[in-house]
């Protein structure tokens, strides 16, 4: 529990904060002046945070405003209570209540302050109510609807009709929202889906005569997963109009920008691009810290501390032919819509898995679950995990399996450097793993597997087939272009796709959460983080930082 002056604390700090932001948007206001040849930039980011300035909230603003101060006027699209219930609200607030809106849209009011914004409210449809009201939770996945989208072409209106597929837009959010992936088919499960559907579709509505009305060149939105945000994303899709996406990237304080989903990173490496000595030696030196845990994610410290392996588990080790770490990840993550693409989803990779484990008894396998399944002190915990499955399928009990927990930091790294060969469903490890000289093995898609990385089955019965004939083998190759690749990819996704906004904005004391710092407007428009994303929103060019070594 906060005690009370860490709760005063975070509340003057974040007053101070949203005082920093009003002021800057006044500035912002003041300097600009709107080139009338240019139609207006959308943004719209219902998901990112509800009391306080998350990251990705404080990113989409100052982008907001640097597009300002090269004269394109910006408009925001913001929620007015208009969500029966929200990702976030149900988290806070539990699915049976309604989310906080009160404290959401003062928020806004400041984080929008600096340009028009157009709120959008509840709305209900009878019709919509009476297709929903006797279907089960698979017939909810697949739902769609009828939806009118209205264009504005050449100063006339017409009305387009479309089938919306609202279940499917929804269904990542109710997972998400969950924490689970199978969901149970009863009535709590299926009044939330509902609730979700319900406003998506009025979101839709809305969203649709915002844009009819404003006709602007581009969307950039929060995620895109998050369901309003992939409502906004979809109905714009079908307007024709660019939509951009935003996440956290891998470095601290840095965003990631692209045109495509930004959960499935799409990072574009030209084909000749091979890393200078002095880059090599950048990355080593990183990777030597990341490899001892001294790492942050989205604003979280990854590793409180991490522990090498002990003497009872190093005697196992060698009473076996192999050892074969198996990495997994979270189920409800945004990033599985993408790896599922060779198993239905992680539990069905795992089962197959159960079964080699069975066929080889002279291998120890360490299944290793994720640190983010069970964080301490999070809201983010899975109610559907790799100890339930583990448990249930009975491995625990097998002599050749060893099952480290969430929360034990024994170090992943130790392992993979006795690894035979490695498997991975689709988490981070994969690709480290690689960079270790490992060959590895995954089932499910990950954003470094648009390269050849690793091997990258294309259905249930070449992974088994792949991991049978890894299993009987004396060595496990690890082909060059693999290893090229991962450095190539890591290298990107560590300095050239992040884009730094540290010369902003400070951590909160609430893990990701930030504060303004104190800098003049003018620092916006001199920004180099800045003019990429002006430059990447107006003119189409790549979201990278330019190189410095």
């Amino acid at each position: 529990m906060k005690s009370s002056i860490h709760r005063a604390r975070e509340y003057l700090l974040r007053r101070a904060a949203d005082q920093r932001v009003l002021a800057l948007a006044k500035q912002v206001q003041t300097r600009s002046t709107p080139d009338p040849n240019q139609k207006p930039v959308i943004f719209f980011n219902a998901s990112t945070r509800l009391g306080g300035i998350s990251q990705n909230a404080a990113f989409a603003t100052l982008s907001a405003m640097a597009l300002q101060l090269a004269g394109v006027p910006v408009r925001y699209f913001a929620c007015k209570a208009g969500l029966e219930r929200c990702t976030l609200g149900v988290v806070i607030n539990g699915a049976e209540n309604p989310p906080p809106c009160k404290t959401c849209i003062s928020q806004a009011e400041v984080l929008f302050a600096n340009a028009p914004t157009r709120w959008f409210t509840h709305h209900e449809s009878k019709a919509l109510d009476a297709a929903l009201e006797n279907l089960d939770i698979s017939a909810l996945t697949t739902f769609e609807f009828p939806l009118s989208l209205i264009h504005n072409s050449q100063f006339t209106i017409r009305n387009s009709q479309l089938t919306i597929p609202l279940g499917p837009l929804t269904l990542p959010s109710l997972r998400w929202t969950l924490r689970i992936h199978t969901l149970p088919d009863d009535a709590p499960t299926r009044a939330l889906f509902r609730a979700f559907i319900r406003s998506a579709y009025a979101l839709a509505h809305q969203f649709a005569a915002f844009l009819a009305e404003t006709d602007p060149q581009t969307v950039v939105v929060f995620n895109g997963i998050a369901y309003p945000e992939a409502i906004a994303r979809w109905v714009a899709q079908q307007r024709g109009l660019r939509v951009i996406t935003h996440e956290v990237a891998h470095q601290p304080l840095t965003a990631f920008f692209t045109d495509g989903h930004v959960t499935a990173y799409p990072v574009h490496i030209p084909a000749d691009f091979d890393l200078s000595p002095a880059q090599n030696a950048r990355l080593d030196a990183t990777l030597q810290d990341r490899f001892q845990g001294n790492f942050t994610m989205a604003g979280l410290q990854f590793w409180p501390e991490m522990k090498g392996l002990d003497a009872a588990l190093l005697e196992k080790i060698a009473a076996h032919r192999h050892l074969v770490p198996i990495f997994t990840n979270v189920i409800f993550d945004t990033s599985q819509i993408h790896a599922n693409a060779i198993f239905e989803h992680m539990f069905a990779w795992l089962d197959q898995i159960a079964e080699i484990i069975h066929a080889h008894p002279d291998t120890l396998f360490v299944i290793r679950a994720h640190p983010d399944e069970l964080r301490p002190n999070s809201r983010k915990q899975a109610r559907e995990t790799v100890d339930e499955w583990v448990q249930r399928s009975g491995v625990a009990n097998l002599s050749n399996v060893v099952y480290i927990a969430p929360r034990e930091y024994l170090s992943s790294y130790a392992l993979i450097q006795r690894a035979h060969f490695v498997m991975a469903y689709n988490s981070t490890i994969g690709l480290e793993a690689v960079l270790m000289g490992k060959p590895v093995l995954n089932g499910g898609k990950a954003r470094y597997t648009q390269y050849p990385i690793v091997y990258l089955p294309n259905t249930p019965a070449e992974h088994r087939h792949l991991a049978e004939q890894f299993l009987t083998a004396e060595t496990v190759p690890l082909p060059p272009e693999f290893a090229r690749n991962a450095r190539r990819f890591q290298y990107y996704q560590l300095w050239r796709t992040p884009l730094p906004f540290d010369a902003f904005l400070d951590p909160h004391p609430t893990r990701g959460y930030v504060t303004l710092k104190d800098f003049p407007v003018e620092a916006l428009a001199q920004s180099e983080t800045m003019n990429v994303i002006v430059e990447g929103i107006l003119r189409g060019k790549e979201f990278l930082m330019p190189e410095t070594l």
